[in-house]
């Protein structure tokens, strides 16, 4: 019906590690369950999660000691 429709669409998805660190801030009941879920999965890597969180995250926060008081527990809880 529409065969040319699809040659201009692209579609753009988070990898794992920047969708878990993008919950970071909000860090609701549902994004820590959503977390939990990708951890027993296997998708996540606490080495890599760390490492881009002070590598490319951390950096363009504002408010550091907040976003480090919400990664700790999670690192603790998940891994």
């Amino acid at each position: 019906m529409f065969a040319n429709a699809w040659r201009h669409l692209q579609l753009h998805a988070l990898e794992v590690h920047d969708l878990a660190l993008s919950k970071l801030e909000r860090n609701y009941e549902r994004d820590r369950d959503d977390i939990q879920q990708l951890v027993r999965a296997g998708h996540l890597n606490a080495g890599i999660l760390k490492e881009r969180y002070y590598n490319e995250l951390r950096p363009n926060l504002v408010n550091e000691a907040r976003h480090d008081l919400t990664l700790a527990p999670w690192l603790e809880s998940y891994w």
